[in-house]
């Protein structure tokens, strides 16, 4: 009796996913869809709701400009600020061509971007490395940090004049500081498991440091470069507002000098553009340098 029922309960191994295998896919095949169904809905919400606040700012603006309850002639209008870019890109600025300032700016900006990004991984990774270079160097790090940039361009124009490479350095300074900082800490926190496996496999301190601890500090290095490429646009600007004879942080201190917000905003304006373009850019580099890593979920439940 219990051999019967045993024969008629037992299921052998092979059985039981062979029978369930199309419910499976088909589970999957569900989650999937539903997946791509919600992340096309949250980008559809998220650009709306981009542009709701856009609209809502700009044409709070520019009703509280036509209504007098803020003054044009001291916070501009969004008309306003259109008419003065398409002034400069018609006629040009009273330093030549907008583009021409864009330029200048944006290769002050570029070149810091890279001599700052370089200096900051190269010294982060040294000094999170070589813990008695750290302890030598870091106080004379955290004292330069601690100068007010405007006083570290005065030095650089002084040294170097008004040419393009004071700006740059300026640029490369401000860099240098975020980026070090995020690879020397991103240095700090690999796993000392995985380094101490690669040495019992023979790598070489060079070995260890490009297939472990750069792969393992690429997270915090490239975190870093977003905020990065903003400080080199303020660096080229700073720079530019010190003394310049281009740039768009000439036409600002112009705009300012003759009591024209407008052509303020109308600067600022280009440079929030240049920095969302790069923005785009950083962060097709960041997934490519990353892409060996699993997708991590970036929602909390509930928000």
């Amino acid at each position: 009796m219990s051999s019967t029922s045993g024969s008629r309960t037992a299921q052998t191994p092979a059985e039981v996913p062979s029978a369930q295998q199309p419910e499976i896919v088909a589970d999957e095949a569900t989650v999937k869809a539903r997946a791509l169904r919600q992340a096309r809905q949250r980008k559809l919400k998220v650009n709306l709701g981009r542009a709701l606040v856009g609209v809502v700012v700009v044409g709070g603006w520019q009703l509280f400009a036509q209504l007098k309850i803020i003054d044009p002639f001291f916070f501009g209008e969004p008309t306003g600020i259109v008419g003065q870019l398409r002034d400069w890109i018609e006629h040009g600025t009273e330093f030549g061509s907008v583009w021409q300032q864009i330029g200048i700016t944006m290769e002050e900006a570029v070149l810091g971007f890279v001599y700052g990004v370089v200096a900051g991984i190269v010294l982060g990774v040294l000094l999170g490395q070589v813990r008695y270079l750290a302890d030598v160097i870091g106080p004379y790090i955290k004292i330069v940090n601690a100068i007010p940039r405007i006083v570290l361009g005065s030095i650089f124009f002084v040294w170097l004049g008004l040419g393009t490479p004071a700006k740059v350095l300026l640029a490369s300074v401000l860099v240098f500081f975020v980026v070090f900082f995020n690879a020397f800490q991103g240095v700090r926190e690999v796993d000392r498991v995985f380094v101490n496996n690669a040495r019992v496999l023979g790598a070489s301190r060079l070995q260890i440091v490009r297939h472990v601890i750069l792969p393992s500090a690429l997270t915090w290095i490239t975190a870093s470069l977003h905020v990065a490429f903003g400080f080199s646009v303020i660096g080229a600007i700073v720079g530019e507002f010190l003394g310049a004879q281009h740039g768009l942080g000439l036409v600002i201190s112009n705009a300012q000098n003759h009591f024209n917000p407008n052509g303020v905003f109308a600067a600022m304006l280009i440079i929030g553009a240049i920095a969302l373009t790069a923005e785009g850019g950083i962060t097709l580099l960041e997934r490519r340098l990353l892409s060996w890593q699993p997708p991590a979920t970036s929602e909390t439940p509930g928000l």
